[in-house]
């Protein structure tokens, strides 16, 4: 059925991704079926979205019962799911107010439209500029390909959005110069994912923090692949005890569902009146349901402890293989959302793997991504990372 589900699939979907040649049907715990009955071991988790891998029996349950009662009716009217999400994430974090969408694009784009209110609000209509990182990613719209530091992103859909500027991430001299009395955001990913798995260095966010403080400037962090718990911590900026004024989040948030929310302090989120923004399907009874159910699991389930030990056993063993292959020039990254970055690329390697039924990611050309789901334990860490040598001991030169 595999190539007969393929073809279909070519008849109708859109060419926008490189798929690979399987044709995923179940899964189960940290483990995918293919329709051929063929089991994978879980490395990718939707791109560190499936938090509590699959078929959570509580997170079924949960959003079936939400579903039996009330699916949508329109943020023109209270729900409780969506205030019950509201505020343990506001209870658990530095913020005051929440913002929902669908996605992490939409949620890094609600961040841009109020950093551009509130800058137009206190320093006047020329506050419009933001600056974000080289290597960044931050989604696909029009103004988050335009926020992304790379050019690959942006390829044929010029003229991008004015008022953005890109500096070399972890670099605070070249920010700080490129910062002026129109600039109303700095737009920084804890960790940079699809630029390669490179975590900010504390000391730089620290200068970025002051340095926001001291021109009224907006300092927005993306988490949508690094917050909730991927590290270890529930937000990314408690790693480096850095707080900022808005914070975007998707992914991992509804572990499958699709949800996103934008967070901000108050004097940011004064910035947004009634009609300035909105998302008719943000904050729906289905999506909220899941969020509740993973920040549950979470916060009072152990899953964060789970990222804490396993994603460091995880290091060390990526670290022996560093050890082991010269091909492997770093290890980084924290918790759960890990890379190696090699002296080649890594497209023939990751295939390989999956052919030996472990399914790993790119993040760029030279780079493994490790974000597998937060509930993994040591013993699928040894059987990932053995199928991983077997691959490397063939690529090995």
């Amino acid at each position: 059925m595999t190539n007969e589900w393929i073809e279909r699939g070519t008849k109708v979907i859109m060419n926008t991704y490189s798929q690979f040649p399987i044709v995923l049907e179940k899964g189960n715990g940290v483990y995918l079926w293919d329709d051929d009955g063929k089991k994978y071991l879980d490395f990718v988790a939707g791109i560190a979205v499936n938090a509590l891998g699959y078929n959570d029996s509580d997170y079924v349950k949960e959003i079936s019962t939400q579903l039996a009662k009330l699916q949508h009716c329109s943020n023109l009217y209270w729900m409780p799911p969506s205030i019950e999400l509201g505020e343990i994430l506001i209870q658990n974090s530095c913020f005051d107010k929440i913002f929902y969408c669908n996605s992490g694009a939409e949620a890094v784009e609600a961040a841009i439209k109020l950093s551009k209110k509130y800058g137009k609000k206190v320093h006047g209509e020329n506050c419009y500029e933001i600056i974000t990182m080289k290597k960044s990613f931050h989604g696909r719209t029009m103004a988050t390909v335009t926020a992304t530091g790379q050019t690959k992103y942006q390829k044929g859909y010029n003229p991008l959005l004015p008022g953005f500027s890109y500096v070399e991430f972890n670099n605070y001299n070249e920010l700080e110069k490129a910062v002026s009395e129109n600039t109303c955001a700095i737009i920084i990913e804890p960790i940079q994912g699809e630029g390669g798995i490179h975590p900010a260095e504390k000391p730089y966010l620290e200068k970025v923090r002051s340095l926001c403080d001291k021109n009224d400037i907006v300092l927005v962090f993306d988490e949508v692949q690094c917050g909730v718990g991927r590290t270890g911590e529930l937000f990314a900026y408690q790693l480096f005890d850095i707080k900022p004024d808005v914070v975007s989040l998707a992914k991992g948030l509804g572990g499958g569902f699709p949800i996103g929310a934008m967070l901000a302090t108050q004097s940011k989120a004064d910035a947004f009146q009634p009609g300035d923004h909105a998302s008719t399907f943000g904050g729906n009874p289905l999506a909220c349901t899941a969020g509740k159910v993973i920040l549950k699991k979470l916060l009072y389930g152990g899953v964060l402890e789970n990222v804490q030990e396993v994603g460091a056993y995880l290091k060390t063993k990526l670290i022996e293989l560093q050890k082991k292959y010269e091909m492997i020039i770093d290890v980084r990254g924290q918790g759960l959302m890990l890379g190696i970055e090699l002296n080649c690329s890594v497209k023939n390697i990751v295939k390989e793997c999956m052919e030996k039924s472990l399914l790993l990611l790119g993040a760029g050309e030279n780079v493994i991504r490790f974000v597998p789901p937060l509930i993994i334990g040591k013993k699928e860490i040894d059987k990932g990372i053995s199928i991983l040598n077997e691959v490397l001991q063939q690529f090995q030169k």
